[in-house]
């Protein structure tokens, strides 16, 4: 990144952090450390707000990829892509194989990537059942995978939505997954690791669930 473009995703950074911890009142909870290398984080997905949170909360810079209809309102299109979004035409997100090469470059060059497994926002608020996209960028990639869970954004702000609620935000973001060991078990590895995100993701639920009620 540029100078510029460092101090203007900083800016971006903290404003929607500040947005979120005054409007929202988000809590954000690590259970582990974040490996030094550059990561995969898995993310359950309920809301356009889901990217933006992620940018604001995670000490790393994500990228991920994002219709570039969003990228339309100038103010809007540039605070996302601030904070990592990149644009891909209707057309190339619905190509898995577009998604694949660009995320295993992003991963060759360093970067840390967002990706959302269950393919897209759930209508009705739960975990819907993970693709296996994630599952095989990360076998692929070798990079370790951080899975996260975020509580709220269906309420706060729904699909079709377009206005944010004040309500609650809550964030647990898991241990990091190895991939390695299931990279050595070849294929069936592939569908263990898969396993793993979507018992991991509910478990986090489950916790984030649990502590919201205390």
């Amino acid at each position: 990144m540029t100078l510029f473009n460092r101090i203007f995703y900083f800016f971006v950074k903290w404003f929607f952090f500040i947005c979120l911890k005054i409007y929202n009142r988000i809590s954000v909870e690590w259970k582990g450390p974040l490996p030094e290398k550059n990561v995969i984080v898995i993310v359950n997905h309920c809301s356009n707000l889901d990217p933006a949170i992620m940018g604001a909360i995670f000490p790393r810079r994500l990228r991920y990829l994002a219709k570039e209809e969003l990228f339309g309102p100038l103010i809007f299109g540039g605070m996302i892509r601030a904070l990592g979004a990149i644009p891909v035409r209707t057309q190339d997100s619905q190509s898995a194989g577009t998604a694949l090469r660009a995320f295993l470059n992003l991963l060759n060059d360093g970067e840390n990537v967002l990706l959302f497994p269950e393919g897209g926002r759930s209508l009705d608020g739960n975990l819907q059942p993970l693709e296996g996209g994630a599952a095989l960028i990360a076998m692929k990639s070798g990079a370790p995978v951080v899975p996260v869970f975020i509580a709220g954004t269906f309420q706060v702000m729904p699909p079709g939505a377009k206005w944010i609620k004040p309500l609650k935000i809550s964030v647990l973001l898991g241990e990091a997954i190895d991939t390695l060991p299931y990279i050595a078990e070849g294929r069936e590895g592939r569908a263990l690791l898969l396993e793993r995100f979507e018992n991991t993701l509910i478990s986090l639920e489950a916790e984030i669930s649990a502590g919201d009620a205390a």
